[in-house]
């Protein structure tokens, strides 16, 4: 078997599929956004501004980031 023909079986993957993703909180971008990460395959998402869960892609982290950012600059004001 070489190295191209890789599977993308795991454990993780399989409990997934039978029982559904268990996500723990990874990082709080505002009060209400937050960025999750399954427990057992390792997939990340993030909530979206309906409030709904969504995949967490590149582009999406970079915008969470900048969200992020704005709110922590925001709450130094207000606390001034």
């Amino acid at each position: 078997m070489d190295n191209s023909s890789k599977s993308s079986f795991s454990i993780g993957s399989v409990i997934c599929q039978t029982i559904g993703h268990k996500y723990t909180e990874t990082r709080k971008i505002t009060n209400h956004i937050h960025e999750y990460k399954c427990k057992h395959c390792g997939r990340e998402v993030t909530e979206n501004s309906a409030g709904k869960i969504e995949l967490l892609t590149h582009k999406i982290r970079q915008v969470n980031n900048n969200v992020a950012e704005f709110f922590e600059r925001k709450n130094r004001k207000v606390a001034v």
